[in-house]
């Protein structure tokens, strides 16, 4: 299901810098579609308010890794339990514009029969969007800025830009892996 998607093997390396963790949870439809679950930060989020996100953060203490970072976010924020992914790999890992971090990409699967539960702390609202519709280079549009492309994505009225939009560009094939 997921090979034909573009997903790395080997964890990347976070470069000796702090990191985060994001997991790309994917499931399939009752029609056989790939969705990803993203997420609208909350306007009272002290960083990245009401932006459209991929469940994560940084590590907590008790982390062992990068993958269980995700996983752990990813259960706090919409209710996936961790031993219920499947993880199918790894995306590069990329810097933020916002903060000097590098985001982590942990692609996973899990049962589309698992019921989100969205954390109201942490969590506005709730996207899931057809990996086939991502792939649509005709629904993206960009802007640039400071040199540099930055990609939009309507969904519904909010936009899906910044590291996240990356992540999905790559993921899908729009844009060419680092």
């Amino acid at each position: 299901m997921t090979d034909r998607l573009r997903i790395l093997a080997e964890l990347p390396s976070d470069e000796g810098k702090p990191t985060a963790s994001v997991l790309v949870p994917l499931f399939e439809d009752e029609a056989g579609e790939l969705r990803v679950v993203l997420i609208k930060r909350p306007d009272t989020m002290p960083t990245h308010a009401g932006h459209i996100a991929l469940p994560g953060g940084r590590p907590h203490p008790g982390d062992r890794d990068p993958v269980h970072t995700a996983l752990r976010e990813a259960e706090e924020e919409v209710g996936i339990p961790q031993d219920m992914v499947k993880v199918e790999g790894y995306l590069p890992a990329i810097h933020t514009v916002e903060f000097s971090l590098m985001v982590i990409p942990v692609v996973g699967l899990f049962d589309r029969k698992i019921e989100l539960v969205p954390s109201p702390r942490e969590v506005a609202g709730l996207f899931t969007p057809t990996l086939r519709q991502l792939a649509e280079p005709d629904l993206w549009v960009f802007e640039v800025w400071q040199g540099r492309r930055v990609w939009f994505f309507d969904l519904g009225g909010e936009l899906l830009w910044g590291a996240t939009a990356r992540i999905l560009r790559w993921l899908v094939g729009l844009d060419a892996l680092p």
